[in-house]
């Protein structure tokens, strides 16, 4: 039962099991383990978050900034997506903290991304 709901809940996501990482599936494992004896509270969804961004900073600590072939110097993709991920997980840290700081967050977000265009 518990892998049909991991299931559903990462295809709604658009998300591959396999791109999770370690951390990030233990942490799902006992999120789906809390929606099975209850129901999740905000403290418990803060604590879920908490988690999966310290999963994705330890990761991120570890990957090299830039990939090397031959002489050439190339972005490394799994860095830039590893920021996003965990720049996800400080927007839905930052909505749980409060109203504000999400207010804050999303309109530092949109302006960076009109500045970048």
């Amino acid at each position: 039962m518990a892998e049909s709901i991991i299931d559903e809940i990462l295809k709604k996501r658009g998300v591959k099991y396999d791109d999770l990482s370690l951390g990030e599936r233990e942490n799902l494992f006992r999120m789906v383990e809390v929606l099975n004896k209850s129901a999740l509270t905000m403290d418990r969804w803060r604590e879920f978050i908490k988690h999966m961004k310290e999963e994705v900073e330890k990761e991120l600590v570890n990957e090299p900034e830039f990939n090397r072939i031959f002489i050439f110097k190339v972005d490394n993709r799994r860095q830039i997506y590893l920021k996003a991920r965990l720049k996800n997980y400080l927007l839905l840290e930052a909505f749980l903290d409060t109203p504000q700081k999400a207010k804050e967050a999303v309109l530092q977000n949109i302006g960076g991304g009109v500045t970048k265009i």
